[in-house]
């Protein structure tokens, strides 16, 4: 009978008198599409999993603050992707260092490998400059895939204003591009 039901109505259902099975029924819909997300922005499959484990624990508790605005998917793949990068933001702050990474370990890098890493680091650095909210919309349309219709009913505005946002993002992290390049 529950796979049946929609997300949306999974929750309306049993939320209220059986929250244990509706988290359940989610979980199980959605664990292994998270901690892909989660795995791609870490590049770490034991972070990935810790990370799974913290959004999920996170969206059980604010499941009954979930107010359909969006399609349930969009909401917890926005909650997964922004834990994740606050996460990856904390660490870059603390600045750790874990077995292994030590650099007398490093190979001699190619010159093809040593330009497309520069190029990379300076796209890092430009994506850096934007604020974490174009950060978060160029991501959740260019890697998550979210459509514009979808985008625009999770920030509940116009499919128009967030076209144009994009189109600045976009616009910006060019003209930061050529900056860097030049300089």
């Amino acid at each position: 009978m529950t796979k049946l039901l929609s997300d949306e109505e999974m929750i309306r259902v049993y939320l209220p008198s059986q929250p244990n099975h509706c988290f359940e029924t989610l979980y199980n819909r959605y664990v292994n599409k998270v901690y892909r997300r989660c795995l791609s922005l870490t590049q770490d499959s034991v972070k990935a999993e810790d990370f799974t484990h913290d959004i999920f624990l996170k969206v059980f508790d604010k499941l009954s603050a979930f107010q359909e605005r969006a399609r349930f998917s969009t909401w917890l793949y926005s909650i997964a992707y922004n834990y994740c990068l606050d996460q990856l933001r904390l660490a870059k702050r603390i600045n750790t260092i874990t077995l292994g990474e030590s650099s007398e370990y490093d190979l001699p890098e190619t010159d093809e490998t040593s330009l497309r890493d520069e190029a990379i680091q300076l796209v890092q650095q430009v994506v850096e400059r934007l604020s974490s909210e174009e950060t978060t919309l160029l991501r959740l349309k260019y890697e998550d895939g979210m459509s514009i219709d979808e985008l625009a009913s999770l920030y509940n505005i116009k499919a128009s204003t967030i076209k144009m946002r994009l189109k600045r993002s976009r616009d910006r992290i060019y003209r930061l591009y050529q900056k860097q390049h030049r300089s």
